[in-house]
């Protein structure tokens, strides 16, 4: 049965020779009028995909072959079919449709193999413009802007807004709830988007009309065109669900923001952006949710969308530093962001959010320096990109090469990480009978040294490292580490020294094997160096 489930269906019957008159046109100011066309090869040789009027005037039609159509029309001005081009456009120009409602797409069926429309689902968003027809009207007006030939319809089902469109008396239509049956039952058998052979043969058995499909049994039908003609039907009359999948990813939060002018600075874009971050952190803080990667969409005039992405650290509702990443993303790009003829609607997205949980600071005020130098690295991971900013962050084993990780910045700290011990406190730790402070400057890997001990098993002397000798003067350790059982057999045991040569350098060396345990002669190897 149908809901209230309502489709806008937007058709472009001349979308390709149209955006090839807006390229011309940003290309060459001062086009001159003659017909166009566009062609690609095919059977038989180049044909005529798509024309203007003129063309269409003078005789030109789609499908048709290109000497002939040159007999017709001399003056006929050739340009290659870009079919992939089209689609991409269409694309664009269906996001561009996101500020009506976020559910848009391209729509996948066009005339043959050229796109040609695009739906909208604007269930629960037509009273935002002051109902459908209003909603109607704008869409038709802003499309006419562009230069573009558009057709609208609204109905429950994209399969009778499709029909409509295309083969519908008015350039608006609006078929009531529950209309459906009698807004196609006029329509011809491809108002259905059926294969033209199955057309063809509909036609044939005097089935031309949409409304001589109601009531026909279904079985000899199926038998001899397939399941396609009872499903098409199904779909359009609302009796078997049809999704529109706009490949958008889920957003649990969003605000919008529209202007009667188009913006064109930058300073009023900006205070735009912090306009739009006060009313969505206001959502945010009301739901105890912090966003983690937001986006924000620039709807400009000329039918365009330009996206900036942004994220956090840790959660935030923080309208003055969202807005804040977002402005340093536009003033990043200078003179290379194009507004076009003016930014006339903004969204702000929330792509991922995590509850906000609540952190006490401490007597001695870390947590606000933590907060702080979170923020300046949201900031700068933002400025220069999320994957040059990184931190190290803890893993689960001794083994001081694995014991920690690169990770960017921007993953952010869980509250466990928070407590970790700092480098302070692990001095402090040794000072009181813990393990030896460890450098904080590693080589990427270990590197071979050259030992003389005064015994095997010995504290190191003399080692040899880059060609250079080094006298130990101090020596602390050993600190023993054994080797992760589960990671296989070719481990050893190692036991570090922290050693201090005489020149006052000091450097972190481990001999990597045991004496009268291992088979292989145990190695020693420099891993870090003491600042």
């Amino acid at each position: 049965m149908k809901g209230e489930r309502r489709i806008a269906a937007l058709w472009l019957p001349f979308w390709p020779i149209e955006r090839l008159y807006r390229e011309l046109a940003q290309r060459y100011p001062k086009i001159t009028e003659r017909p166009r066309a566009l062609a690609r090869p095919s059977a038989g040789g180049l044909r005529i995909t798509v024309c203007d009027r003129q063309a269409q005037v003078e005789g030109v039609e789609h499908g048709q072959l290109v000497p002939d159509a040159m007999a017709l029309c001399p003056l006929l001005e050739l340009h290659p079919a870009d079919i992939e081009g089209d689609r991409k456009a269409l694309a664009r120009l269906a996001r561009w449709c996101g500020r009506y409602t976020p559910w848009t797409a391209a729509d996948p069926i066009g005339r043959g193999e050229e796109p040609d429309g695009i739906l909208l689902d604007i269930t629960g968003c037509a009273h935002l413009f002051g109902g459908e027809e209003e909603l109607l009207s704008i869409l038709h007006r802003r499309f006419c802007e562009l230069g573009l030939t558009v057709r609208c319809a609204i109905a429950s089902t994209p399969g009778a807004a499709w029909a409509v469109a295309r083969y519908g008396r008015n350039m608006l239509s609006i078929v009531p709830l529950g209309g459906e049956a009698d807004a196609l039952r006029e329509l011809p058998v491809a108002a259905l988007r059926l294969d033209r052979a199955v057309v063809d043969g509909l036609m044939r058995l005097g089935l031309k009309r949409t409304g001589d499909l109601y009531g026909k049994p279904r079985a000899p039908i199926t038998a001899r065109f397939g399941a396609e003609v009872a499903r098409r039907l199904d779909e359009a009359l609302g009796f078997e669900p049809e999704p529109i999948s706009p490949n958008l990813p889920h957003v649990p939060y969003r605000a919008s923001l529209s202007f009667p002018e188009g913006l064109m600075q930058l300073l009023h874009i900006e205070e735009a952006v912090r306009r739009i971050a006060g009313d969505l952190c206001e959502v945010l803080q009301r739901e105890q949710q912090g966003a983690r990667r937001l986006e924000l969409l620039l709807f400009r005039v000329d039918g365009d969308v330009t996206y900036l992405r942004a994220g956090t650290g840790r959660p935030s509702h923080e309208a003055a530093h969202l807005a804040r990443l977002f402005r340093e993303k536009v003033a990043q790009a200078g003179d290379d962001f194009d507004a076009g003829f003016g930014i006339e609607a903004i969204t702000l997205a929330c792509l991922a959010v995590e509850p906000l949980s609540p952190i006490q600071d401490g007597f001695d005020g870390n947590e606000t320096h933590l907060h702080d130098l979170e923020r300046f690295l949201d900031r700068l991971s933002n400025r220069i990109g999320q994957d040059r900013v990184l931190r190290l962050e803890p893993r689960a084993s001794h083994i001081p090469e694995r014991a920690v990780a690169d990770v960017p910045s921007l993953r952010g700290m869980t509250p466990a990480m928070r407590s970790w011990p700092t480098h302070r406190d692990v001095h402090r730790a040794s000072m009181l009978g813990g393990s030896l402070p460890r450098p904080l400057r590693l080589l990427p890997l270990p590197e071979l040294v050259d030992v003389v001990a005064e015994v095997p098993e010995g504290l190191p002397r003399i080692f040899r490292w880059r060609r250079i000798a080094h006298r130990v003067a101090r020596t602390e350790g050993p600190e023993r580490i054994a080797p992760e059982w589960w990671r296989g057999n070719r481990q050893h045991t190692r036991d570090y020294y922290r050693v201090e040569d005489s020149e006052g350098c000091r450097f972190w060396l481990y001999r990597d094997g045991l004496y009268y345990r291992d088979k292989e002669a145990p190695r020693w190897f420099l891993h870090g160096v003491f600042e």
